[in-house]
């Protein structure tokens, strides 16, 4: 994935800011914890996944648990992987979720974040 569709995509969704840090990589955070980040440009996503989500993706080629971030259940997900532009999306919308979750509810009511299930 490149730089600006990355940064455009994960702008897109609520309460977000975008930082560069570390070597000049892509950093999304909501309420300030991180939830994806595009390492490198054009290069490969990071992202939050669910405990089953990181056990099947990681068994993919392309896939692999993301440096420093695995334990805490991130994949980072290569331009090469068998998933398309969708999917890849779909997985970083689910990482906002993830990350939003875990906020408290005051933070998230500050941000404007419904939570409540559909």
């Amino acid at each position: 994935m490149r730089r600006e569709g990355f940064e455009t995509f994960v702008s897109a969704l609520p309460a977000v800011t975008l930082v560069r840090q570390w070597r000049d990589d892509s950093v999304a955070k909501v309420g300030g914890k991180i939830f994806a980040l595009l390492d490198r440009d054009p290069g490969e996503v990071w992202c939050k996944v669910s405990d089953m989500s990181f056990d099947l993706l990681t068994e993919l080629p392309g896939i692999r648990p993301a440096p420093y971030f695995a334990r805490a259940g991130w994949v980072a997900i290569s331009v090469d992987a068998p998933l398309g532009a969708e999917d890849v999306e779909a997985y970083v919308v689910e990482a906002h979720r993830l990350v939003a979750a875990k906020l408290s509810k005051k933070l998230r009511q500050q941000l404007g974040l419904d939570l409540s299930p559909l």
